[in-house]
């Protein structure tokens, strides 16, 4: 082995952020969750209130009708593929010494990448680097080097190639400028053909970020946490605003951020979330007291402080701050967090630390104004030391979550939602595994996926679980068989149904891609010691797999890359090879059409009913309200779908059923019970809580609809808020946070009002402030699940979006700032 041990990062757009803020100096969990238990907990197993239709084992004509065919028929598919293979394997070799490559897409379909490579040694009080960049047009299969369009200066490796949205060809590297208080960007809008150098006023401490609706106007954080924006793509820079802590794009052209008022970004709890519509022209300041701030889908979120010591509380926004409701969720205090896992237009799910240093907290999840919680999973893994959480979005089929909890015995076990968090159960056993030798009681196994957690431990899993929209059902992702995760070497296993059945797939860790929309998967085996020469692939979602060996000479394996979308049949292997006196870095990228030699025809798909066993039972398939039936590939059709392949499906609606209805506030729903009864001690008592800053009484039958559900007709259970005409208030977030900033003069009379208006409603309030806004929060007392776990205590939740694993498994580059962290 050679002095530098190169590592492969892949830089590709993420869609998904989230929020976290950690406890200082709290402990290390250890690798004790992975602890080896001879049965599923009790608690967990009553997590299972209701079972599915699947649980109960699918049918075997709905099995061969999806499959379509038998395992040898689709292996015989794949003889004679050598050949087709070699003739489309294009091999590259960069010959420098960097220890890193950050790869990047340009555009979707435009088979432009660029490579940028890094190598830097620090010398006594000096460091010294070099960069490399190279260009390729055709996927990867040949590159250029084009460093001499940056000047060869070194490029800071931190923060990557930064790209335009959509297909704007711009491109934005930052390069280290030796002295001085300035810095220097690279620029292109040419798709990277060629380069400009724009000098920058200050010294970038994130990478620049693109208005997301206009790739000409950026905006970053210096060093000495200035707000800088430019309106012609880094031309010109102004300063917007000093001692900004955190900054977000918003929609169209807004800006959200939050300023310290004493000069110092530690101060949490103390700041002011400030937005601008017209680039720091005016700018208003929404809200105070602020510990931070995320966005997700069309809400904002503010972590404030309640003034009482060191409690905080959810505000939430859905008019961009210009009115808050106060989120009913439990207060966290200073050791605690909220975290934003996800979240789009119709709801949010949040979770919520428990007390102390458990590792564990409660997921729960919003109504369609992310104002008002029910709880929907106890125990959810979330580790205090790393931000760490298993909780992954299921991209290939609609309302579907995979995520780990924490049982007493510190094992760590996966629970999947289908109805987007209605209710969590275990998942299925692989039909084609065997229980983990080391599980006491074989009769209660199911599979448990490796996620984030497993890699921040560690252990031998090389990717995350991988889904892509277009390619409808399918999910990949390493596991075991047992009773608990094991940390024992994962298998890859795949799941044609989003997450319904499954199938071991592969013996051992791999890394893995989906390439043609679902139509061909490929893999490589990890082996971090070894070096190898053969890739796998399939083209019948994983039940048959052809071996290409692609190289004479094996190479040290580093990564696997294909273009984000998975459309591309293309895939380049990255690696290097080591020699006594140097190594050099090699790309070997295959092209797959010649292997599928015909065009997908409408013959080769068939329909299927998603969240179904069987298509042809009228009262099956119904999730959040209606039914899709797709049109999915045969799995016995070697045939190319395409990079204009798009997913047909046919919605239908369903009748209303108490399956459509989250259990409302203050009531909860029994085990194996769709049906949802009142708290016992809640029994008589008006529900009343904030809304819009006005009190409003909850007349329900205990029932409300799940955001994003389009059930229409059957069964609907009354529910109404009626308003009491009587103000709410709180001592979080008042009205003088609508003041504009600049307009100080008018605080004075802003702050007569508000004491006239406090004085003259705190007889009515003192019930509310009581029960709902500052006191007691009846929400966290019921749930959709279950109600009597004694572990149940208050949780929190604090910081902004930030994507806590990579997107769909991609493997991809990030800076490592706190840009998307709330803390």
């Amino acid at each position: 082995m050679g002095l530098l041990l190169p590592c492969l990062l892949l830089f590709s757009v993420s869609t998904l952020t989230a929020g976290v803020d950690f406890q200082q100096g709290s402990k290390p969990l250890g690798q004790s969750l992975f602890q080896r238990r001879s049965y599923i907990e009790e608690k967990a197993a009553k997590i299972v209130k209701r079972s599915l239709p699947a649980w109960l084992g699918a049918s075997q004509n709905h099995r061969i009708k999806r499959r379509s065919a038998e395992q040898g028929d689709t292996c015989k598919a794949l003889q004679g593929h050598e050949t087709k293979l070699e003739g489309n394997t294009h091999r590259y070799s960069f010959n420098d010494l960097s220890g890193s490559v950050s790869l990047a897409w340009v555009g979707d379909g435009t088979g432009v990448i660029l490579a940028l490579t890094t190598f830097q040694m620090p010398f006594f009080m000096l460091k010294f680097g070099q960069s490399k960049l190279y260009r390729s047009e055709n996927y990867g299969k040949s590159f250029q080097d084009v460093t001499e369009l940056i000047n060869s200066t070194f490029i800071r490796s931190e923060f990557g190639i930064a790209i335009g949205p959509e297909n704007s060809g711009k491109v934005i590297l930052t390069a280290e400028v030796s002295g001085g208080l300035s810095s220097r960007i690279f620029v292109s809008d040419d798709f990277g053909k060629t380069f400009t150098h724009q000098e920058l006023p200050f010294i970038p401490m994130m990478q620049i970020t693109y208005n997301p609706y206009n790739s000409n106007v950026l905006l970053v954080l210096s060093n000495s946490n200035e707000l800088w924006l430019s309106e012609d793509f880094g031309s010109n820079w102004k300063k917007l605003h000093d001692m900004v802590c955190l900054v977000k794009w918003g929609r169209t052209n807004t800006i959200f951020f939050t300023a310290s008022l004493n000069g110092s970004c530690s101060d949490r709890g103390m700041l002011e979330l400030r937005r601008t519509t017209d680039y720091g022209k005016t700018i208003k300041t929404v809200a105070n007291k602020v510990y931070s701030f995320g966005l997700g889908g069309r809400f904002l979120f503010a972590s404030v402080m309640t003034g009482k010591g060191t409690l905080r509380m959810i505000y939430v926004s859905v008019n961009q701050g210009e009115t808050w409701n106060m989120a009913q969720l439990p207060p966290v205090g200073h050791e605690q967090f909220y975290s934003i896992l996800a979240a789009n237009d119709e709801m949010v799910f949040m979770h919520v630390d428990e007390p102390g240093d458990t590792g564990f907290g409660t997921i729960y999840v919003s109504d369609d104004r992310g104002t008002v919680y029910s709880k929907s999973l106890e125990h959810h893994l979330f580790t205090t030391t790393g931000g760490d959480t298993d909780f992954t979005n299921v991209t290939s089929l609609r309302g579907v979550f995979i995520t780990s909890i924490l049982a007493e015995d510190n094992s760590v076990q996966s629970v999947v939602s289908f109805d987007q968090g209605g209710e969590w159960v275990p998942l299925r056993q692989p039909s084609n595994s065997k229980c983990d030798a080391t599980a006491k009681d074989p009769d209660k196994c199911s599979l448990h996926i490796h996620a984030a957690y497993s890699t921040a431990m560690r252990l031998n899993v090389p990717m995350l679980p991988l889904s892509e929209p277009n390619a409808v059902g399918l999910i990949l992702a390493h596991g075991s068989v047992g009773d608990a995760i094991s940390v024992m070497k994962p298998d890859v296993y795949v799941s044609d149904d989003g997450g319904y059945s499954w199938i071991k797939a592969l013996d051992g860790p791999h890394h893995y891609a989906i390439l043609d929309s679902g139509g061909l998967l490929v893999a490589v085996e990890h082996s971090p010691t070894q070096p190898i020469d053969k890739i796998k692939f399939s083209t019948d979602e994983g039940q048959c797999w052809g071996v290409y060996t692609f190289t004479k000479e094996p190479l040290y394996f580093t990564g696997l890359a294909s273009e984000p979308g998975a459309r591309s049949m293309n895939v380049s292997i990255w690696g290097y090879r080591d020699s006594i006196l140097s190594q050099y870095w090699i790309s070997i990228t295959i092209d797959f059409r010649d292997l599928l030699t015909r065009d997908c025809d409408d013959q080769d798909y068939v329909q299927w009913l998603a969240h179904s066993d069987d298509i042809s039972d009228p009262n099956d398939g119904c999730m959040l309200g209606y039914k899709e039936r797709f049109l999915r590939l045969r799995k016995d059709s070697v045939c190319w779908n395409g990079r204009d392949y798009e997913v047909n499906t046919q919605p239908s609606p369903c009748p209303c059923t108490l399956d459509d209805f989250l259990c409302d506030f203050g009531y909860y729903r029994k085990e194996n019970s769709s049906e949802c009864v009142e708290q016992p001690d809640l029994k008589g008592k008006v529900l009343e809580f904030c809304l819009h800053g006005k009190e409003e009484q909850l007349q329900t039958s205990g029932y409300r609809k799940i955001p994003g559900d389009k059930c229409e007709g059957g069964r609907m259970p009354e529910r109404k808020e009626i308003d009491l005409s009587q103000r709410c208030v709180s001592d979080l977030i008042g009205p003088e946070l609508t003041v504009d900033n600049r307009s100080s003069k008018s605080v004075p009379i802003v702050i007569t009002v508000i004491i006239i208006m406090l004085l003259s409603v705190v007889a009515g309030v003192i019930f509310v402030k009581k029960y709902v806004c500052g006191g007691r929060f009846l929400v966290h007392r019921y749930s959709v699940l279950q109600q009597h776990v004694e572990e149940n205590a208050a949780e929190g939740m604090d910081d902004p979006l930030e994507t806590n694993h990579t997107q769909n498994g991609k493997i991809e580059f990030h800076d490592d700032s706190d840009e998307d962290l709330l803390e």
